[in-house]
């Protein structure tokens, strides 16, 4: 644990606070990509399959059940929780199906992944899960990019998961010199994610430090030019 690290876990918690936040004050969803929850749910329950047998630490515990749990309370909500549900708007989410990113991320944890003659199964669904979160995003910035316009939570939830990630290359910087550990898997991953979040973050911090803290993000035409 360093400075780095928690600092990474705080954002990831503030981007759930943000998101529950705007689901109970306004009552909607919109704006919201199902489809990056859904990916987001499925990273967590993969990489966190390890409850059931690995106790490092309380507060490592903890947070993987906070990241499961706050995941899937998301989705309900998106999905069945009234009148949120009703607002979420399928049409603007990604147009292509979900398993387009599955199955590479899938077929990259097959083929690289650790080691480990007494956990391969597990050790596939890890390094699975870090492709996944690494590109899981992608929906949600679709969706941003098809609305033209980001309102204020909404853009507030996407830059503290892009800190977040932010802060963990700050940590994984940190512990090469301080101990010498670094994962490639995790490095590789954690950079392809941090240049999806590249052009969001620049837009976003460029036009609040332009307009305050109440100006919405307008989101240029070119951001994010790959379609989901």
């Amino acid at each position: 644990m360093n400075l780095f690290r928690l600092m990474g876990d705080m954002s990831h918690l503030a981007s759930f606070f943000l998101i529950f936040y705007k689901i109970q004050e306004s009552k909607s969803v919109a704006g919201i990509s199902l489809k990056s929850q859904l990916l987001y749910l499925l990273v967590f329950v993969a990489r966190y399959i390890d409850l059931m047998w690995n106790f490092s630490s309380l507060y490592n515990w903890c947070m993987k059940v906070l990241f499961i749990g706050s995941s899937g309370a998301i989705v309900y909500a998106m999905l069945k929780l009234k009148p949120h549900s009703s607002t979420y708007d399928a049409t603007k989410d990604s147009q292509y199906p979900m398993y387009y990113i599955i199955v590479p991320c899938a077929l990259l944890g097959c083929l690289w992944h650790e080691s480990d003659a007494d956990h391969w199964a597990f050790e596939i669904l890890w390094s699975f899960s870090v492709w996944l979160e690494a590109v899981a995003i992608m929906p949600q910035l679709d969706m941003l990019q098809k609305q033209g316009e980001c309102e204020n939570l909404t853009s507030h939830y996407v830059a503290a998961l892009g800190s977040y990630r932010a802060f963990y290359i700050l940590n994984w910087i940190y512990r090469v010199f301080t101990d010498g550990y670094w994962h490639p898997i995790v490095v590789v991953g954690g950079l392809i994610q941090t240049a999806l979040y590249s052009d969001f973050l620049y837009q976003y911090f460029h036009q609040k430090k332009k307009g305050g803290a109440a100006a919405p993000v307008k989101l240029d035409n070119d951001m994010n030019d790959m379609n989901v």
